[in-house]
């Protein structure tokens, strides 16, 4: 009898596991190689193509030439850690200790994977929503926890209560959810929110929430399940400044959450990366403290590019989900005559010039059927390269 190496659980639990049991390329890494080999707009990446905010990359610099260039300490920066604290009390009322409730993280990426080998047993089921963030599969299988999934359905992507209440049981050590959620720009309501604080409290579980996009919601001001009543003591918070910044290479994340939890999270994070980003710190904490104007343009100028994309892809024929917030629209090709998304972002370079990702990259293989027409575009580029993608997905139509 054999069994998998960590190795291969994590890239199973990630869809990255071919049939001879080595690693297949993630369809991210095939989409991109496919927009640099034809010269296509990549759409289908993630990351802003212009710079964050100038006195942010200014703080990196000058942090760069007073020399902090070593080993920040474990837990991360004072100053990004105050900074982080005032963040959540000034957006949210949440009072945050920044001595033992923040752990400076590489990335909430970072962030997620020691909470989940922390707090993950083997045979521990973990909740998330589907479509997910790829990593989380990867970690919940190298954890040798177990995944459960509450689909979320286009046009809304919005969680059926009913399913949520079957998902989770006595078995359940972590629900962990995405809002404003990556990849469908959903929002999710209070009464869901409310709900997975009711069933945490029932069943012992532990909220996990990944918050990145935090500050690009478009119509009503993000709301932390933090927020909400029996809460707080039982939610790890995880945000990072790569999104709300534009500067995704940098991987300055953290958490917030009780000091116990904190403290079983750090346990795990510093035989990972240790500690990351020392010059980085302190800038982001600058960008932190930007006032109010600051993140109030970010996600208008979002939203209007978000308005942009979408009302392009609609000309072109696709069926459109209007996301809430976040940087991509899904969009279902199915009115186009192309039911299979991921044959269609392989020749969207040939046939529009532009690069796409299907969304069934974001769910269980034994779903993909259900997602199978839908493909996530990102909008979150200067607004001339937004254009001339729509410009010439327009190709489509004819």
């Amino acid at each position: 009898m054999t069994t998998d190496a960590p190795w291969q659980r994590a890239a199973r639990g990630a869809g990255l596991l071919a049939p001879d049991g080595s690693i297949a390329a993630t369809i991210f890494a095939e989409m991109s190689a496919l927009a640099t080999r034809t010269g296509a707009i990549n759409l289908g990446q993630g990351f802003p193509d212009e710079d964050g905010p100038a006195e942010v990359l200014d703080a990196a610099r000058a942090a760069i030439s007073a020399g902090v260039n070593q080993y920040p300490p474990g837990r991360g920066m004072p100053v990004l850690r105050e900074a982080v604290a005032a963040h959540q009390k000034r957006f949210y009322g949440l009072d945050v200790d920044p001595e033992t409730e923040v752990l400076v993280t590489a990335g909430a990426t970072e962030a997620l994977a020691a909470t989940i080998l922390a707090l993950v047993d083997v045979g521990d089921e973990v909740v998330t929503f589907e479509p997910f963030y790829d990593s989380y599969g990867a970690m919940i299988s190298l954890a040798r926890g177990v995944h459960r999934t509450v689909q979320l359905r286009a046009p809304d992507f919005q969680p059926d209560l009913d399913e949520l209440r079957a998902a989770v049981s006595d078995r359940t050590r972590l629900i962990l959810i995405n809002t404003p959620h990556n990849p469908t720009g959903s929002v999710f309501g209070p009464e869901v929110l409310q709900l997975i604080v009711e069933l945490a409290h029932r069943h012992d579980a532990i909220i996990v929430t990944d918050e990145v996009y935090e500050h690009l919601v478009f119509e009503q001001r993000h709301v932390p399940i933090a927020t909400l009543p029996g809460a707080r003591e039982r939610t790890i918070t995880i945000s990072s400044g790569g999104k709300t910044f534009s500067t995704t290479g940098w991987k300055i994340g953290w958490i917030t959450a009780p000091a116990e939890l904190v403290t079983a999270v750090l346990a795990v994070k510093q035989f990972l990366t240790y500690v990351n980003g020392a010059p980085f710190q302190p800038a982001i904490a600058v960008g932190l403290g930007l006032p109010d104007a600051f993140f109030d343009t970010a996600a208008r100028t979002l939203r209007a590019k978000r308005d942009l994309l979408s009302s392009g892809l609609t000309d072109a024929g696709f069926s459109v989900s209007l996301p809430q917030a976040g940087y991509f629209v899904v969009a279902d090709a199915a009115p186009l005559g192309h039911p299979d998304a991921v044959a269609l972002c392989r020749a969207l370079p040939e046939l529009a010039g532009v690069v796409g990702v299907p969304i069934t990259a974001f769910v269980h293989e034994q779903r993909r059927a259900e997602y199978a027409s839908l493909v996530r575009f990102a909008y979150c580029k200067q607004t001339a390269v937004i254009e001339r993608a729509v410009d010439q997905l327009a190709r489509l139509r004819t």
